[in-house]
């Protein structure tokens, strides 16, 4: 499985984009934020509700720098059925990434080998490529797409700021800490 600080493998995949089906590889989004968010199947129950969300907030991913994949392990073609036939994924203007053999999932440690789905898991990719935050829920359990915005814009501050740390739910424009300087005279 990927760990925090890795770099994510250079993978070539099937995507349905903008009534397209494309292919596309993940080194291609280098210089650019991700949000990769991993998804049992489509036409379900929780996944829709995250990904029409995810779409809401998509223009704010995009306005970070960041491109958001979703990925499951159906076929392009099911995206696009899924994509013509529900209200709520209509509104997806980010790629649908297919992963019917399951090689992605397996290299990002969400693939559940029995069932040939994948968990809902979350990453956030730095622009060299490198894994910075992931979180894996059980299939019953929907995340929040505003907590992995503001995952992803804490990253970013992090990475724009060397040397500060975002403390637990750090907004944009709240005070971040300086290590070692923020303990002085707390001691």
């Amino acid at each position: 499985m990927l760990k925090i600080g890795h770099k994510i493998p250079d993978l070539e995949l099937d995507a349905y984009i903008h009534d397209e089906i494309k292919e596309v590889r993940l080194h291609g989004f280098a210089g650019k934020w991700l949000a990769i968010v991993f998804y049992p199947a489509d036409f379900t129950f929780v996944c829709p509700t995250e990904l029409e969300e995810l779409a809401k907030l998509y223009p704010k991913f995009q306005a970070e720098g960041a491109e958001v994949l979703s990925v499951s392990t159906d076929t392009v073609y099911v995206h696009k059925a899924w994509h013509d036939h529900s209200p709520a994924i209509k509104q997806i203007r980010f790629p649908m990434i297919a992963d019917p053999s399951g090689v992605m999932s397996r290299e990002f440690g969400v693939y559940i080998e029995s069932e040939g789905l994948a968990l809902r898991g979350s990453f956030i990719v730095d622009p060299d490529g490198i894994l910075k935050a992931y979180e894996i829920h059980d299939n019953s359990i929907g995340r929040s797409m505003k907590e992995l915005l503001r995952k992803l814009q804490a990253a970013k501050f992090v990475r724009e700021h060397g040397g500060e740390v975002c403390p637990a739910s750090w907004e944009p424009g709240a005070k971040p800490l300086k290590p070692g300087l923020d303990l002085v005279g707390k001691i």
